[in-house]
């Protein structure tokens, strides 16, 4: 469960006229098992939650709790527990290594959260339209071929939370498709909770709650 308590971040509150928000400055709980689209035009936020969650950033007022711990009191070795056994997260940024090839990006996510889903990780490369691909480096990969590299790394990782910020913005629609049902199925494979957070469209899943930011 991830839970916002009346969360306020500087960037935004400092702003002269702070917009309306489903989110923040709101009591919101995040519930495993449960679906959540939360849309916002860029520069609104949608970043500044994700990071908020997972104790990337702490420039905030109010209280973000994962799993029932303060995420702000929570000591690094825990934070780093969470991020590799609980939550897996598509970035924006995506985060990939660079100077590594596509391969080993997604071969040093599961060798850090300690699983070994090799067959798994050769069927969703194949699926995502990538076995030609996987082996160059990631700086040599298109945008989105390291979308699909991000989203892979995600899904072969331990969770019980998935939480996607723009996954599929340079996905042609095949790819959004094809990765749509491939997350479906894992999150439906968990029982995990899925939060989407996205410029604006939902991408044709199905959500239990939808928020604007």
């Amino acid at each position: 469960m991830i839970k916002l308590s009346k969360v306020k971040p500087e960037p935004i509150f400092s702003l002269p006229q702070v917009p309306p928000s489903d989110i923040w400055d709101k009591e919101l709980t995040f519930e495993k098992g449960e679906s959540y689209l939360v849309t916002a035009p860029s520069g609104k936020g949608k970043s500044t939650l994700v990071h908020a969650i997972i104790g990337y950033r702490k420039d905030y007022e109010g209280e973000v709790f994962c799993y029932g711990e303060n995420v702000k009191s929570l000591s690094p070795e825990k934070l780093t527990d969470i991020r590799r056994n609980k939550v897996s997260v598509v970035f924006q940024d995506l985060k990939l290594i660079p100077g590594m090839t596509g391969l080993e990006n997604i071969e040093m996510s599961l060798e850090l959260s300690g699983t070994k889903n090799s067959d798994e990780a050769k069927s969703l490369i194949q699926q995502l339209g990538l076995e030609g691909e996987i082996e160059k480096p990631v700086e040599k990969l298109s945008y989105g071929q390291r979308q699909r590299v991000a989203i892979i790394s995600a899904l072969l990782h331990p969770f019980d939370f998935l939480i996607l910020d723009e996954p599929f913005s340079h996905l042609d629609e095949e790819n959004i498709i094809t990765a749509k049902e491939l997350i479906e199925g894992k999150v439906k494979e968990k029982g995990a909770g899925l939060l989407l957070v996205s410029h604006e469209r939902d991408y044709g899943f199905s959500f239990d709650k939808k928020f604007t930011l």
